[in-house]
């Protein structure tokens, strides 16, 4: 029947779809909701495709068609034509079945993905991630407060949110706190600590909250809430964490974070228990960051492969680089950013993290920058921002896309630094090659600090000492050479001179 039909050229994918991708027979190809059982069952399955239709592109709703014939044949096989929608049975008994058709079948359950960074992981088959995907869909909507759900939409919490806008931040997630009372205080000071601090923040805590509460899981079943918690359990918790393998430096991170949180849950259930939990001494040493720049040779490897990249993509990284910013305060650089102020083209770049500010561009980036904006527009129109996200032109363009570009690109192109090592993700280490760059032009440290966008000079050091550190290491040849030639000359000047001679 006409009705039981849905056809590609009805969705909102298609007909946003590249017309060489789209010919007659694509126009004419479709869903037939016939081959599931009768019912409200069609209705749900219909209304899933076009909402599939509306977020995800053309060549995935074909490949859904797949996914969409096998989960008809498994329904005709296990005899569900009593099923009248797909709410008769929970999740857990639709994946069940799903699951022994499946091993019936030789359809493997799961399949390992490997992501660009080359960490294998193991992860459900696609069928099984389809049928999740309806299930999900066809679930009715919570009716309750926002906070009394365990995945917070922070769009619906009401409250302002401060979050950077290169990370796309959307929901809070407390499912993974096993303790329905721990959960329901992490709760409460959470949704506090969201008024006052950023999101990124707060996200952290909870992550810490999460690993202690898998720990009270394992190791104090018995404990149910935070005003059952002292020292000996705290204890023995930060020593299981200094000994796990996994660890590493963002220890004293975790830490820190999941005293904010506890003492924060403290005052506000007046658990004096929670006050004094803490010690000083509990926060691990932070391990400093070892300050790494590229080399101009690596610099040069980079650009070259850089500039085959998306257009788009490859004028933001050189403006990147050119600008010495950070990755936010380059993705959020907006478009009437250019000005100019006595004949000199000028920036006005709104950090994300601190302030305004303005510095003194040269023309050909002043020029690179207005090309981007042109693309932008030509593309998406009016827009905020310069670099925007593809998929919602509102947002500026994403950390992950940018990440997700070069790691691509230094895979396939097996791009090797100084060590003979493949390239990490480091978009910071263009600010520091500017700032480098900036010592060895003998730039005085608060000119430096102004076109780092920094309102204090301590951070310039970290420039000035790898700086002297390349000088060393490019003229240690060269100094190795006039050592011996004065070592020759003091030659036979007598036993006083034989103290300033390295041992033998």
């Amino acid at each position: 029947m006409q009705n039981d039909r849905i056809y590609y050229r009805e969705l909102q994918c298609y007909k946003a779809a590249d017309r060489k991708n789209t010919g007659p027979k694509e126009s004419s190809g479709c869903y037939d909701l016939s081959l599931l059982p009768e019912g409200q069952i069609r209705e749900e399955m219909k209304s899933f495709i076009f909402q599939r239709g509306r977020e995800v592109s053309y060549t995935t709703i074909l490949s859904d068609k797949t996914y969409f014939n096998q989960l008809a044949l498994f329904m005709k096989e296990k005899d569900l034509k009593n099923i009248r929608s797909f709410l008769d049975k929970t999740p857990d008994q639709w994946i069940r079945l799903l699951k022994g058709w499946m091993i019936q079948k030789g359809i493997k359950l799961t399949y390992e993905k490997k992501n660009i960074y080359g960490t294998s992981s193991v992860i459900d088959a696609r069928l099984i991630q389809y049928l999740k995907k309806i299930l999900h869909h066809v679930e009715p909507p919570d009716e309750r407060d926002e906070v009394e759900k365990d995945i917070w939409k922070l769009d619906a919490l009401g409250i302002e949110i401060r979050h950077n806008p290169i990370y796309n931040v959307e929901t809070v997630n407390f499912q993974n706190i096993i303790q329905p009372d721990i959960r329901s205080e992490v709760k409460k000071i959470v949704y506090l600590n969201l008024q006052y601090e950023a999101a990124g923040t707060v996200l952290r805590e909870l992550t810490a909250m999460r690993k202690f509460s898998a720990y009270l899981h394992k190791e104090w079943p018995s404990i149910q809430s935070c005003c059952e918690i002292d020292r000996d359990i705290l204890e023995g918790y930060l020593i299981s964490q200094m000994t796990d393998d996994s660890s590493h430096r963002s220890n004293s991170d975790n830490v820190l974070k999941l005293r904010n949180l506890l003492e924060g849950i403290g005052k506000l259930y007046q658990y004096s228990n929670l006050e004094t939990l803490f010690l000083n001494t509990d926060i691990p040493p932070e391990i400093k960051a070892e300050f790494k720049v590229y080399s101009d040779k690596e610099m040069q490897q980079l650009n070259a492969h850089i500039a085959k990249l998306d257009e788009q993509i490859a004028r933001w990284l050189i403006i990147h680089q050119m600008l010495g910013t950070r990755v936010s305060d380059t993705s959020t650089l907006r478009c009437d950013c250019l000005y100019q102020e006595n004949g000199q083209d000028m920036i006005q770049i709104h950090q994300v993290k601190t302030r305004v500010f303005q510095k003194p561009v040269s023309r050909e980036l002043a020029s690179l920058i207005q090309k981007a904006l042109e693309y932008t527009r030509e593309k998406y129109g009016e827009t905020k921002y310069i670099f925007v996200d593809e998929k919602n032109p509102k947002r500026p363009l994403q950390y992950t896309t940018i990440k997700h570009k070069v790691m691509g690109m230094i895979l396939k192109e097996d791009l090797k630094d100084d060590n003979g090592e493949l390239f990490h993700f480091g978009t910071h280490l263009f600010r520091h090659y500017y700032g480098v760059k900036l010592t060895e032009m003998h730039l005085d440290d608060w000119t430096i600090a102004r076109l780092l966008g920094h309102k204090r000079l301590g951070s310039v050091q970290h420039y000035r000492k790898m700086s002297n550190q390349r000088m060393a290491d490019e003229t240690r040849e060269v100094r190795n050479i006039m050592t011996d030639v004065i070592y020759q000359i003091l030659d036979g000047w007598g036993e006083e001179y034989e103290q300033i001679r390295p041992n033998d």
